[in-house]
């Protein structure tokens, strides 16, 4: 397809004919069909092993990912395990993936699913968007994957498809102008196989065309990892998980770093659900 030819004839005419739809989907299949990405959270249709797949995804490479979505359902294969782990061993399981918090959530959806539905996996998107943490991304991407429902949504290789072919040459494209189209020409016969075909044909643009997804006026350009807050945040969790009850002294001492900066950072953990101070000392909130 050209990009240039159906962006022009998309703008001229605000929809899209059933023709163009077909052809669009094609061309996306075909590349799909003839080099998937191998990933282990396509082979199932469980919903908790996608629920953790979708939340370490966030921010995080695939690769990276793989080993540890393996070794994290090595030590919690069901939503029970994982409601009753201690917090500070399933911190300790995802060192390595940064974002911390996003273990904390995903904790805590283990430990709603289990008190509030039973432990049977809510199936509805007004109810997964109810867990701790869960958007209306992840939401709908579970809800997809898992259970096969049709709903538009938007992450960012697939807002790069949508710009490539859609918005040749156009500038600061808002998702409000993204999300029709997403929604008209989703493929509502197989969702699940519909949003992996998606997701891998804007890997593939990625490595062949500068960013499309620069185009959007969601583009963020993420802060440097290194030097940051964040950065001393998780090594401070790493030193407080590896020595329980280490006073900010101690912390300051073995980061190097300004004893103000770490007291500013401790109260960061503690607002954050990480640590809780215990005499002089801090721990892993229990």
């Amino acid at each position: 397809m050209n990009p240039e030819r159906l962006s022009r004839q998309y703008h001229q005419t605000g929809t899209l004919t059933p023709k163009v739809t077909d052809a669009f989907r094609q061309t996306i299949y075909d590349r799909y069909h003839a080099n998937p990405r191998p990933m282990p959270w396509r082979e199932t249709h469980d919903p908790y092993p996608i629920l953790v797949s979708e939340v370490m995804l966030q921010q995080t490479q695939v690769e990276r990912v793989k080993a540890k979505y393996a070794q994290f359902l090595t030590f919690f294969p069901t939503l029970a395990d994982l409601a009753a782990a201690p917090l500070e061993v399933v911190l300790r399981v995802w060192q390595g993936l940064g974002y911390n918090r996003r273990a904390i959530a995903l904790k805590r959806c283990a430990e709603d699913i289990v008190t509030r539905y039973n432990g049977l996996f809510p199936e509805t998107i007004a109810e997964l968007e109810s867990l701790p943490g869960i958007g209306p991304y992840t939401a709908r991407a579970v809800s997809a994957f898992a259970f096969g429902v049709a709903e538009p949504f938007i992450e960012t290789n697939i807002r790069t498809v949508v710009i490539h072919f859609f918005f040749h040459g156009r500038e600061n494209i808002h998702d409000r102008m993204i999300m029709p189209l997403v929604a008209e020409t989703l493929d509502h016969g197989n969702p699940r196989e519909w949003y992996y075909a998606l997701m891998d044909y804007g890997v593939m643009l990625k490595q062949l065309h500068p960013n499309p997804s620069r185009r959007s006026s969601h583009h963020i350009r993420q802060s440097p990892f290194k030097g940051s807050n964040r950065e001393l945040r998780s090594r401070m969790l790493r030193a407080i998980l590896d020595q329980p009850g280490i006073t900010t002294r101690e912390l300051t001492d073995l980061l190097s770093a300004d004893e103000a900066v770490v007291v500013k950072n401790l109260g960061a953990l503690a607002r954050e659900g990480f640590a809780d101070q215990r005499g002089e000392g801090f721990v892993v909130r229990d």
